[in-house]
This record gives C-alpha cells, structure tokens and sequence, in this order.
C-alpha cells in the first residue's frame, strides 16, 4: 500500500521561504510522476506544481517564478522549494501522484503571514 508522508510546513512571514518534503513509500517512485497540491480553507484542493519520472517540470501560474518542484528517485522523496511566500500561499499542502491519485496523506500545513 502506498503512503505518502508531507512534512516542513510552518507559520512563515511575507516574503519568506520554506521546503517542504514528501516520503513515499509503498511504489516504484520513479515510474510516477508526481505533484504538489493545495487546500486552502474554504476552496478546492488545486494542482501547484509537477515533476515528470524523466524530471520536468510544470507550475500553477499563481506560483511559476517563486516555486521550485524536485524529486530524488533514490530516497523517494518530493521536494517543493517554496520562496517569496505570499498570504494566499497559506495551505495544507500534499503531494501525490500526477492524475489518478493514491490515498492522500495528512498533509503538512504552511501559513503565510505576520
């Protein structure tokens, strides 16, 4: 079974920079490509960021520029590398599968303000 384990959320200031990480375990991690997603109170959970089995990339517009997604095949791990942090960043961010998701896991928490 798979499980998906999010961790380094924090409360941030404006401007400031986070990384977040997501162990898998329970899959052959590098035949997936993988994603970060979001939930803010009240909304839908949205796509924030994409790394392909091969290693490219793809991003929401609300984060192309300050955002950094990565992965490292070996240890199957899933990195976002979050910097200049913004209120509207302020999330419960998870990490799954790209398209048909695995069971989610619990999510790590960032929330951005001062």
């Amino acid at each position: 079974q798979v499980q998906l384990v999010e961790s380094g959320g924090d409360l941030v200031q404006p401007g400031g920079t986070l990384r977040l990480s997501c162990a898998v375990s329970g899959t052959i991690f590098s035949n997936y490509h993988m994603a970060w997603y979001r939930q803010a109170p009240g909304k839908q959970r949205e796509f924030v960021a994409r790394v392909t089995s091969g290693g490219a990339t793809n991003y929401a517009d609300s984060v192309k520029g300050r955002f950094t997604i990565s992965r490292d095949n070996a240890q199957k791990m899933v990195y976002l590398q979050m910097n200049s942090l913004k209120p509207e960043d302020t999330a419960v961010y998870y990490c799954n599968k790209y398209g048909s998701p695995w069971p989610w896991g619990q999510g790590t928490q960032v929330t951005v303000s001062s």
